[in-house]
């Protein structure tokens, strides 16, 4: 964690929606991207749901129905997926609930529930400022504060230290309360405290952490609860331990508990001599503690004065939510014990990164041409913006092209004893094609000499994503024999290359397909099975396991909803295209073996990038990317180097948010084009008949010259893959001029199902022109949890 002099606090100033009113004793949590706020109070109880989304900076009132809660306060406030279960909180001043509601975000609906009363004792008392927490399938409850007096109009505080267990059903609904019999001492009874639970990853039991709150003083000891032996200590703490106080927040991150804000003594007071007349103010202190050591860790300290308004100002009675390695602050209250009537609450909003961010996936090509390159990569969470390298010190040797060869098969490792077998041939690189995987490095190739070698080339109109190598111009001679005998599909291997798929989808009868790309587009998916309605105000939701949010207007080309049919859906990409002996020289590669220079590509906002000139550095310097802390450099003053047709480009990306830029990914490797050969078939199209399947897909958008014909590949099942999954084996299946066959129930049977991602059986289509065959399209047919091939 950086020193508290770099904490680099970030508030959030431009959004669009609705903006809740300001309040204090709400509570939030977060469904991947959102954060979801209900209740607290100001003015009035407030009783709507709101719900922010930090990918797009944008609030919105969700339709809300069902049996609706009404508004409160001081509430608990958990989340299971995308089931938000609320109990208990004050509903008006003086009388408290213990209902429990389950919302199930997916769809907005509200029920409320029931759970059997406790075998023994009775069920929670209505409460408020009590602790709720998750932990598999089951909330534990924790102290709060009841009302004695049978009279709302006259408040008779009695604090709590009951300790109670609710058992949750799966996806929906309750079991009911127990009663935990527990070991050692129990914490004093108190209200406005924080409980946390922490397992650690590879060892230990969880562990239930209950810090601070309000028994008529505010209190800074720290509570232990094994969870499976419900044993109840005090750990031993090292450091500084936080003041004393009460509504404040805990979240956790990684191992650490960070804690921020809430009420503290005034300073000078002293809470030992005189804890309950002492006065009390707001703070915006911010203490973590390393849950493993049990050490307290100071970032921001009471006496820190802060005069840039460069932090959140001190308040109490705020939410916190964790989202990835970040934490977002929203509203609360301000002032002083004794000045009630002048308090305010704060209308603000501020998020902390506590870490770098992980590195994010390889770099993935969507489309290459001449002298460009579409990427992309998979989004990493709550990051401001992605640097994008490329290194240009690949070997480039210069080889010939037989224009006669069927596709390319860069990468092939062949069997001597099988170069006539039935149109199978082998893949060496593990076949994973799923936008959030990478693939395993490929095996080592054999080098034959006296045979023709390829180079890679991607077709400038191959809009899905190909995979290069850099050694693919060392083949066995055998590859070209089974090309000749064959024409067997496209295949790519090497050290660190990454092979992806589009998720975009159109839906055609019983079956979904992969066909279109937007370079902008930024719909994010839990899972699509239905649709029920597209919205404007900044989310859609599908089922009960599947959230999904869309960004704002301005920051989507086009978005894809799936009418409620039943679907089966299909991932689809390019593989490399055919080598040629036309390799440019490259006028950057001049550096000795063994090194690698990386050049700045730029530094991106989202995770798409057009590429088609790097940043030359200054001679001698290995990086000039200065983001975070330091200036980002002005690439105005560095040289601009144009990318050049057939020449082969390393690439690696790195996230960066607040704590700087974090580790960069793995590295790929694509080929700039060369001319002639044709593009990909597009628009993969799936759907099941009498027969088996139908396939159809449509020519290539740029065929450079007549299609003389097109090959379908199916994966399928052999002693070879069982022995090594990554290992694709395929059949061809068809080879005419037709741009659709069938593939039958018989053929399916012997289908392997890939694993390596989500279950799916894989196809391959290339077409061919007078130059050779052009880059294959790879279709991921989905098949759920299929163990075998569909009949």
């Amino acid at each position: 964690m950086a020193a508290p002099s770099l904490l680099n606090w970030r508030r959030v100033s431009s959004f669009t929606g609705p903006v809740p009113r300001a309040r204090h004793g709400h509570r939030a949590v977060a469904i991947r991207e959102l954060m979801i706020i209900f209740g607290g109070g100001n003015e009035g109880i407030a009783d709507e749901l709101h719900v922010y989304n930090t990918a797009t900076n944008q609030w919105f009132l969700p339709a809300v129905r069902g049996d609706i809660p009404p508004g409160c306060a001081a509430h608990g406030f958990v989340c299971d997926g995308t089931r938000i279960l609320v109990f208990g909180g004050m509903v008006e001043y003086g009388r408290y609930s213990n209902e429990l509601y389950e919302l199930q975000a997916s769809r907005w609906l509200w029920k409320k529930v029931k759970p059997h009363p406790p075998p023994s004792g009775l069920p929670p008392c209505p409460r408020l400022g009590h602790s709720f927490s998750l932990y598999g399938n089951k909330c534990y409850l924790f102290g709060g504060l009841a009302n004695e007096s049978e009279d709302s109009n006259n408040n008779v505080p009695r604090y709590l230290n009951d300790f109670y267990e609710l058992e949750l059903q799966h996806g929906s609904g309750v079991v009911g309360w127990s009663i935990p019999v527990t070991k050692g001492v129990v914490p004093s009874p108190r209200e406005s405290h924080t409980a946390v639970i922490y397992c650690k990853k590879d060892s230990g039991s969880p562990k239930m952490y209950v810090f601070g709150g309000m028994c008529g003083a505010r209190l800074d000891d720290l509570w232990q609860l094994d969870l499976e032996t419900m044993s109840w200590s005090k750990p031993e703490t090292k450091g500084t331990v936080p003041l004393p106080r009460s509504l404040h927040t805990a979240s956790v991150i990684g191992n650490k508990m960070y804690i921020f804000g809430g009420w503290v003594p005034h300073k000078g007071e002293n809470t030992e001599t005189s804890p309950h007349d002492c006065e009390w103010r707001c703070t915006s202190s911010f203490s973590y503690l390393n849950l493993d050591t049990t050490e307290w860790t100071t970032l921001v300290s009471d006496s820190q004065e802060d005069k840039k308004n460069s932090r959140p100002r001190p308040r109490a009675g705020h939410c916190a939510v964790a989202i990835g390695t970040r934490l977002y602050f929203w509203s609360g209250r301000d002032g002083y014990k004794k000045a009630l009537n002048s308090q305010v609450c704060c209308k603000d909003l501020w998020y902390l990164d506590t870490e770098k961010p992980p590195a994010p996936s390889q770099v993935q090509l969507i489309k290459a041409t001449t002298n460009s390159f579409h990427v992309k990569w998979d989004e990493v969470s709550t990051v401001e913006g992605y640097l994008l390298q490329l290194s240009t010190d690949l070997p480039y040797q210069a080889a010939s092209s037989d224009s006669s060869a069927a596709p390319n098969m860069q990468g092939v490792r062949m069997d001597p004893h099988r170069q006539g077998s039935n149109n199978i041939v082998p893949n060496s690189i593990s076949d994973t094609i799923n936008s959030t995987k990478t693939e395993q490095p490929a095996t080592k190739e054999t080098s034959m000499k006296n045979k023709p070698d390829f180079k890679a080339l991607t077709d400038s109109n191959a809009i899905l994503y190909p995979s290069l190598a850099s050694n693919a111009s060392n083949h066995n001679s055998h590859v070209v024999d089974m090309l000749r005998k064959n024409e067997g599909p496209h295949t790519s291997a090497n050290v660190g290359v990454l092979s992806s798929c589009l998720d975009v989808r159109t839906v055609i009868p019983e079956t979904s397909v992969s066909s279109t790309v937007s370079s902008t587009q930024t719909m994010v998916t839990q899972q699509t099975i239905k649709t029920e309605s597209s919205s404007t105000n900044g989310a859609v939701v599908k089922d009960e396991t599947s959230l999904t949010t869309f960004s704002t207007k301005s920051e989507v080309d086009e978005t894809y909803a799936l009418p409620a049919t039943k679907i089966s859906r299909v991932e689809t990409h390019a593989t490399a295209m055919p080598f040629s002996k036309e390799t440019p020289s490259n006028p950057v590669a001049t550096m000795k073996a063994g090194e690698r220079q990386w050049c700045d590509v730029g530094i991106f906002k989202n995770n798409t990038a057009l590429v088609s000139q790097f940043y030359l550095l200054p001679k001698g310097k290995q990086s000039i990317s200065k983001v975070g802390n330091a200036d980002v450099p002005d690439y105005s003053l560095l040289k601009k180097q144009d990318l050049v047709p057939g020449t082969g480009y390393r690439f690696r990306v790195a996230a960066i948010n607040g704590c700087g830029i974090g580790p960069f990914s793995k590295i790929s490797e694509f080929k700039t084009c060369i001319p002639g050969f044709p593009g990909a078939p597009s628009a993969v199209r799936i759907s099941k008949n009498v027969e088996g399947i139908h396939l159809s897909w449509e020519p290539p958008t740029s065929p450079s010259g007549n299609i003389l014909e097109y090959s379908a590949y199916l994966a399928i099942r052999t002693a070879q893959i069982q022995d090594n999954p990554s290992q694709l084996v395929f059949m061809r299946i068809y080879c005419g001029l037709k741009t659709s066959c069938t593939v039958t129930a018989g053929q399916l049977a012997n289908a392997h199902i890939d694993y390596t991602s989500r279950p799916a059986i894989v196809f391959r289509i290339s077409a061919k022109n007078e130059k050779g065959y052009g880059p294959a399209t790879q279709v991921r047919w989905l098949q759920g949890n299929n163990k075998k091939a569909p009949n």
